[in-house]
């Protein structure tokens, strides 16, 4: 495998678990920013090659982890899949659901393996919630609520411009803030549990980075008639993450590792907590690799990086237009 950019904060982790996979060789790196790549090839021990032409023609490397800006996503993408390899991504996959829609296109037409790190839909809170679902405890759904926030772009003594790189503010790489990165969490998770969306109202607000949005707010009409609220921040200090699943015969709470429902088809009216929940899937890299040795269709699926891209872009749209926004003027 080769990494290609250590401009995101979960570069690292990728590379180590990279590195601690059996299955998986980490032979070079590359980054577009040259010292950036050097300094960390040599942190990783594995060699640093500053043409990219060259790492993708390279016929001994046969995938890429893929964590540079994410506006360079479609032509880096699109050029690997091109010259056959294997694709890992951080989310988001890319801006529009176009762009999107040319690298999956890519992707099917080199017959390569295909993952977008979507690592919450491995968790066993999430495959819980999912299992209440699909066997009807709470009845029909009404509403969701997902919140995943945290401080990252508060000021602190030891971080005076917070603790996220500085480039996580500038909107030309980024394409936004605290909703497009953070919020892909609310985001997919609740896409899975409601299904597919169909229109939406988002507000993004800028507290102290005013070029991309510190805290936001999507809420979300789903096909299936359930509401979702989203919401996500980079200046939330101490907030636990939430995932809360309402419907006519019962009530879903999850807040941290803390899980606990209410039905009326139980025998109790109190809350009850599971005695165990469902075991973890394997992570979206050991899915990948799977993928590429064994055929093995992984869980996280193109789809869900779609939709992922589909809310983000309608609510920027939203949020300029002050409107609410159907997903079917984004849908081809």
């Amino acid at each position: 495998m080769a990494l290609l950019s250590k401009w995101h904060v979960h570069a690292v982790d990728y590379a180590k678990q990279a590195m601690e996979n059996e299955n998986i060789s980490v032979e070079v790196v590359w980054d577009e920013i040259h010292e950036r790549g050097i300094e960390w090839g040599t942190e990783l021990g594995v060699r640093f090659e500053e043409d990219l032409e060259k790492v993708l023609s390279d016929s001994s490397i046969d995938g890429v982890i893929i964590t540079n800006p994410t506006s360079d996503h479609t032509s880096i993408m699109v050029e690997a899949a091109k010259h056959g390899k294997h694709i890992f991504t951080e989310k988001v996959l890319a801006l529009t659901v176009e762009e999107c829609d040319e690298i999956l296109s890519e992707v099917e037409k080199a017959d390569v393996e295909f993952m977008i790190s979507l690592p919450r839909l491995v968790e066993e809170y999430y495959l819980y919630a999912q299992e209440v679902v699909d066997k009807g405890w709470l009845g029909q759904l009404s509403t969701i609520r997902c919140r995943v926030a945290h401080n990252g772009a508060v000021s602190t003594e030891l971080h005076p411009g917070g603790w996220l790189p500085q480039h996580f503010y500038d909107r030309e790489k980024t394409g936004g803030g605290a909703l497009i990165d953070l919020g892909a969490h609310p985001i997919y998770l609740t896409n899975r549990l409601a299904g597919p969306p169909k229109a939406l109202t988002a507000r993004m607000q800028s507290v102290f980075n005013p070029d991309v949005d510190d805290q936001s707010i999507v809420f979300v009409e789903y096909d299936s008639g359930i509401l979702g609220v989203l919401e996500t921040s980079f200046v939330s200090a101490g907030s636990p993450f939430q995932l809360q699943v309402y419907g006519t015969e019962g009530t879903l709470l999850i807040e941290q590792n803390e899980v606990r429902i209410k039905s009326v088809q139980f025998n109790s009216e109190d809350w009850v907590v599971p005695e165990e929940l469902p075991v973890p899937l394997p992570m979206p890299m050991e899915q990948w690799v799977a993928s590429i040795e064994h055929g093995q269709a992984p869980t996280i699926t193109k789809e869900d990086a779609l939709e992922l891209t589909l809310v983000n872009q309608a609510a920027i749209i939203s949020n300029e237009e002050e409107r609410r926004v159907e997903l079917k003027q984004i849908r081809r």
